[in-house]
């Protein structure tokens, strides 16, 4: 009974790579997760913001994930993937990964808060760390992520 409940407890976030780096997306806010494909260039928007796609009929804003959080961009590879994830503030955004590792449960007493600044633009994306078998994993703040003042709230 008692592992059912730490199983109830827990929380799903998809593993993706950035780098050398680990980062965590909580999965309830995941809509797809598709292979990169042809975006359309939208004039007078952010650098990181790539364009949008079609997605079964609906336009979607691509953003860089890289460029958002200041890391140089890169070239595109097999293993890169669009994060399609569905906001309450702004419906459906892409986020461009470098790849998509796996999916990890994480309990409370697995994560660990984190202390920075919140006005340090290199830390603020980042709630909290996982504590994972094979390392650590940095959870994003998708709300953080994703705000861009050039969007509308819906």
């Amino acid at each position: 009974m008692d592992e059912m409940k730490v199983y109830s407890e827990a929380v799903q976030y998809i593993k993706i790579a950035m780098g050398p780096e680990m980062y965590g997306i909580d999965i309830s806010y995941v809509d797809n997760i598709v292979r990169p494909q042809q975006v359309t260039r939208v004039p007078n928007v952010a650098p990181y913001i790539k364009g949008v796609i079609n997605i079964r009929g609906e336009i979607v804003p691509i953003m860089s994930l890289r460029l958002k959080m200041g890391l140089e961009e890169i070239e595109e590879t097999k293993s890169t993937r669009f994060i399609i994830i569905k906001m309450e503030k702004y419906g459906k955004i892409g986020l461009i990964v470098d790849a998509v590792k796996e999916v990890v449960a994480l309990t409370e007493d697995q994560i660990e808060k984190t202390k920075f600044d919140a006005n340090d633009e290199t830390t603020h994306f980042v709630f909290g760390v996982g504590k994972v078998e094979n390392g650590l994993v940095s959870l994003l703040d998708l709300d953080t992520v994703t705000y861009d003042k050039s969007m509308k709230e819906e």
